[in-house]
């Protein structure tokens, strides 16, 4: 079984189950059956807009190569969700890797989210990770509105034997990523974790608060944070598309954390928002544990997701 057959393995069978009923008994892909792979594509909360360009080019596909079988089908959706997800270049990429740039020291990730996506679960999985391939980590533990958010953080912090950086409940989260980064430099760390307060992204002000942390992280790297990674639930289909935005509005992101996907049928997700925000997905999470939290790789993405052998 690949890494992400765990995390698919919902999304594939209620997909396949849909377009398996489209095509059984037909030589040839008609209107009907396009109509039914485009309400399977929906259906794993792929979005409108992208489950439309999959369509238009299937058909086109369909009608310029006079195909049709079920494994052919599959392999077509297979290359259009394959070219969908080519945002950046790391198809080679070592399923172990952390797709970071650590030429720059410490590298400052800050971490971004609504409260219940599994940011700060996520923040420490990824401490883990960094630490076992010898990283030297340091976590801020800048959400402050929540003394479980940060007695969290420091269970995780312990757990995976890094640094954590915090201050009394109800500081100034600026002022905990400042310490953190000034803390970092001074150790020589190679990575630092900026957990920020979980915040509806429909709150402005909280929204704001985002820029106030990297300005003031700016005072001593100026070029900080390096990554502002989006964690986002996975189950939660649609929503997530909104979060997406309005967190790329108040703020740089430059990738996604995708969370829960071994519990929903809903991957779909995944691939909408790549193609709509043109983000790429750095992690996925498909499980509890903590080696539960992999490396994206989209080729192993999608073969995982289109493949037919557990399906007869």
């Amino acid at each position: 079984m690949g890494i992400f057959d765990k995390g698919v393995q919902k999304t594939k069978r209620s997909f396949f189950e849909r377009i398996s009923r489209a095509v059984v008994g037909k030589s040839k892909v008609d209107d009907e059956t396009l109509d039914a792979i485009e309400e399977a594509l929906v259906a794993t909360d792929m979005g409108v807009d992208t489950t439309l360009k999959v369509i238009d080019n299937l058909e086109e596909r369909v009608h310029r190569d006079k195909f049709v079988s079920f494994d052919e089908l599959v392999d077509l959706l297979h290359d259009e969700i394959g070219r969908l997800l080519n945002v950046s270049d790391d198809e080679t990429m070592d399923d172990n890797a952390v797709p970071f740039d650590f030429s720059k020291k410490p590298y400052v990730i800050m971490v971004v989210g609504v409260n219940g996506v599994g940011k700060t679960t996520t923040i420490g999985k990824l401490a883990s990770m960094l630490k076992s391939q010898g990283k030297k980590v340091v976590l801020g533990a800048a959400d402050t509105f929540r003394a479980a958010a940060v007695d969290q953080l420091s269970i995780w912090a312990e757990r995976a034997g890094v640094d954590i950086v915090k201050q009394e409940m109800g500081s100034d989260p600026a002022s905990v990523a400042y310490d953190t980064v000034r803390s970092a430099v001074a150790k020589g760390a190679d990575v630092v974790l900026i957990d920020t307060a979980g915040r509806l992204h429909n709150r402005i002000d909280l929204m704001n608060e985002l820029t106030k942390i990297r300005n003031v992280m700016r005072k001593v790297i100026p070029d900080a944070p390096h990554e502002v990674l989006l964690v986002l639930d996975g189950s939660t289909g649609q929503n997530a598309f909104q979060q997406a935005k309005e967190f790329s509005r108040a703020t740089e992101v430059t990738a996604l954390a995708v969370t829960k996907l071994d519990g929903t049928a809903k991957g779909g997700v995944v691939i909408g928002i790549v193609d709509q925000f043109r983000i790429p997905v750095k992690f996925v999470g498909i499980g509890e544990g903590v080696d539960d939290l992999k490396t994206f790789n989209k080729r192993e993405f999608v073969n995982s997701l289109f493949s037919k052998e557990d399906l007869r």
